[in-house]
């Protein structure tokens, strides 16, 4: 085991016996039948589902509905629509709307749901870069989607909380930034702030909400958000760290849900011309110097499976296949041949190579309110100073992360980033890596681009049989692996903890839905 990983799991180790003496047993006793009380990270400053990704807040806080939900193999189902059909030419989509109400009342009629979608493509330009929507009509309850070309994962792009379906007629009547969206979830915000969000049950919901009031408190620290389920601080706490899991091992007290997600923690490589990783061999030497496995096993307690094809093994894209032809492993002596092959040499003995009179420094941009992504970033940075890159580690607030993102101001960035966002993971493989050509892909900040990469990109748009878009979809990936283009670290494991007062508090793999009208007090 390598100095870190032992430095690490001693820590953790600590930590560990910190919380296990000081913590308060489990007590539920301040639980209130009527109250749901959840500890979240939540890197939303706005409800306004068209910002950043804060639509996810919204959709996770029981706030706001889309068209379809994914069920627990990610397929799409029935929400708000309650049906849908393509057209023969596969140029537009045809969904029936339910007969149901905004919470402030009003119909949702195809009409509203029509102004709806109208509204995330004028706001939102992660709207177009989904789909090339050409335009839409309404009819009664039905609402028909036509784009510029066939467009096979259509109902799944519209699930994303993007897409939250919102009453239009509401905007000047409501701030939606502070004050929430009017939309069809079981519970309306009474107040907002990124440190708490208070909620009431939805009056006009079409089912039982099981709580008259719900309180969101924003506890960013894993560790914090553990001793605060356990002094009952909160009933129900999401992504607990995997060095304090062992604090609710007593069933009696807690009911642990884990999944293995559809997740990836991956750093993006700025490839821009002029950075140090738009050279193949500097990425695959990056790559190669970085003990995965051990971050893994040890630090996180094999609570991840260790990086590299880009699509988790959760999901059926021949991840056995690509990992054996995966061209990166750990090989810290290949890493420095590679970059002594680049031109890099460390000349003045300091421990770094250099080039040109420039040492190879990488900035590294992370935030911490997951607890791996710091233990990953450390570690990278102790790692790759053995085979003489320089990593310079810059902590930033998760609300500037996207602009930076999209800016390409790093050189590497890290995020715990959802892989199948439609129910298909062809979004996320386009986000990051499809060339952005005047602005088409605004995501791809890395200058990532590859014209086979884009032409399997195209062909799979259009693909509406399940086999042969699998097929495309292992080909991209490894056209990603075969040039080094990102750096997965590992895929997590994703987990809520609940107290005995709570029932049916299930971690989903699509992490758009904590709080639900299924999470109900428990009967005694």
């Amino acid at each position: 085991m390598n100095s870190f990983a032992e430095k690490g799991a001693a820590l953790a180790a600590c930590a560990l016996l910190v919380f296990g003496l000081s913590g308060c047993g489990g007590s539920s006793s301040s639980a209130s039948k009527d109250t749901l009380r959840v500890g979240v990270t939540n890197f939303a400053d706005s409800l306004e589902p068209t910002a950043n990704y804060f639509g996810w807040q919204v959709m996770r806080y029981g706030v706001g509905e889309a068209l379809v939900h994914f069920d627990d193999k990610m397929r799409p189902e029935p929400w708000i629509a309650e049906s849908w059909l393509v057209a023969p030419d596969q140029m537009s989509w045809t969904f029936k709307i339910k007969n149901i109400k905004f919470s402030n009342g009003n119909p949702v009629t195809g009409e509203a749901v029509k102004k709806s979608i109208e509204r995330t493509f004028a706001k939102a330009p992660r709207a177009q870069a989904m789909f090339p929507l050409d335009h839409i009509t309404a009819d009664g309850q039905t609402v028909t989607i036509y784009t510029k070309k066939p467009i096979a994962t259509l109902p799944g792009m519209l699930g994303d909380p993007l897409f939250i379906i919102v009453d239009t007629s509401a905007e000047g009547k409501q701030d939606f930034d502070k004050q929430g969206p009017i939309s069809t979830g079981p519970y309306v915000v009474k107040s907002f702030s990124k440190a708490k969000t208070e909620l009431d049950a939805n009056p006009n919901y079409y089912a039982a909400v099981p709580y008259k009031h719900a309180v969101v408190n924003t506890i960013d620290d894993p560790s914090t958000r553990a001793m605060a389920l356990q002094k009952g601080e909160v009933d129900v706490a999401v992504n607990i760290a995997p060095g304090d899991l062992a604090l609710f091992k007593d069933k009696s007290k807690f009911t642990t849900s884990e999944i293995d997600s559809i997740r990836d923690v991956l750093a993006r490589l700025s490839v821009k011309e002029g950075k140090p990783l738009a050279d193949p061999r500097v990425r695959a030497a990056l790559i190669e110097s970085l003990d995965r496995d051990t971050y893994c096993k040890v630090l996180l307690k094999d609570t991840f499976t260790p990086g590299g094809p880009a699509l988790p093994p959760s999901l059926d894209y021949d991840f056995d296949g690509l990992s054996k032809t995966y061209p990166n492993k750990y090989n810290p002596e290949h890493a420095k041949q590679l970059l002594a092959e680049a031109g890099w040499k460390d000349t003045d003995g300091d421990g770094i190579v250099d080039k040109d009179g420039k040492p190879l420094s990488l900035d590294f941009v992370y935030y911490s309110g997951r607890a791996e992504l710091p233990l990953f970033a450390e570690a990278t940075q102790a790692d790759a100073k053995k085979v003489g890159i320089q990593i310079n580690l810059k902590n930033v607030d998760y609300n500037v992360l996207d602009g930076i993102g999209t800016r390409g101001e790093y050189d590497l960035l890290i995020s715990n980033i959802l892989t199948e966002q439609a129910g298909d993971p062809e979004t996320f493989l386009n986000m990051y890596w499809k060339t952005n050509v005047n602005g088409s892909n605004p995501q791809n900040g890395s200058g990532y681009s590859n014209p086979a990469y884009d032409a399997l990109s195209d062909q799979l748009a259009g693909e509406f049989d399940p086999a042969k878009r699998r097929d495309i979809i292992i080909q991209m990936e490894k056209i990603l692996q075969d040039t080094s283009a990102t750096l997965v670290f590992g895929y997590p494991q994703t987990n809520m903890i609940s107290t005995s007062a709570v029932a049916h508090a299930d971690i989903k793999p699509c992490d758009y839905y904590w709080i639900t009208d299924k999470i109900t007090p428990a009967s005694k």
